[in-house]
């Protein structure tokens, strides 16, 4: 039985997931072939393309189902502009377009979202501001049977755990035990580390592990992805 992790150069060739318009057909791998990408020895072959799931704008790419363990990758943070009429009427300092930049994956049915997210800092004199105004490392993860609750964490708001649009940075989540992930991000001088019980991932389980860069939109989970200009720029995985 192999276990490999996926890094974040052969995960560009993965599948594809298309943005989230009512009307949106799944990207492709339009003219990939097996010559273009190097494959492990008996690895199962990732779809041409995947459904995304609704209320946002992805670019999104995905493993195949098999014996993973993780996935790594470093990657430019993006410049943000931000649609001005789109401001969310509970916190007008804020927008209900918001920027991340994550991995994840699903095992046993256990859906993970592992990374940076667009969020408030608190300053020198702990006074939480207003505007979001920096990538702040976040861990999701849905149910698991009667086992688990969704659950989700941010990282403390402290200055070590911000990051900003231009910065690089290297991420990881890999398997270190049945049930539990190890998130990594570091970059810029700065450096976080958590470990994530999560009881569907497991050593000889198939799972896949995905890569993303999105625009999430506040409230609009599983509804079509609202108009926006909103622009993220510049980001690049390396």
């Amino acid at each position: 039985m192999y276990k490999y992790i996926l890094t974040g150069i052969g995960i560009l060739v993965l599948a594809g997931c298309a943005s989230l318009k009512k009307d949106a057909k799944p990207l492709e791998n339009r003219g990939i072939t097996s010559s273009d990408v190097r494959f492990f020895k008996g690895e199962i072959r990732p779809e041409q393309s995947k459904v995304c799931f609704e209320g946002a704008y992805y670019r999104k790419l995905v493993s195949s189902e098999d014996n993973w363990v993780g996935i790594e990758g470093k990657v430019l943070l993006p410049q943000i502009e931000f649609d001005k009429t789109r401001i969310n009427p509970k916190k007008s300092k804020q927008y209900l377009d918001n920027p991340s930049v994550y991995l994840g994956g699903c095992m046993d049915g256990q859906e993970t979202d592992i990374g940076l997210s667009w969020e408030v800092i608190k300053d020198e004199r702990g006074v939480v501001s207003e505007e979001r105004k920096a990538f702040r490392p976040f861990m999701r993860r849905t149910g698991h049977g009667t086992e688990q609750a969704a659950v989700f964490v941010n990282a403390p708001a402290i200055k070590d755990y911000y990051w900003y649009p231009g910065e690089e940075v290297h991420m990881s989540v890999v398997l270190i035990r049945d049930g539990l992930l190890r998130f990594v991000v570091e970059g810029a001088g700065k450096k976080f580390e958590y470990d994530f019980e999560c009881a569907g991932y497991a050593f000889g389980r198939k799972g896949e592990f995905k890569r993303v860069n999105a625009i999430d939109q506040m409230s609009n989970e599983g509804k079509p992805a609202q108009a926006t200009t909103t622009k993220v720029k510049g980001s690049r995985w390396f």
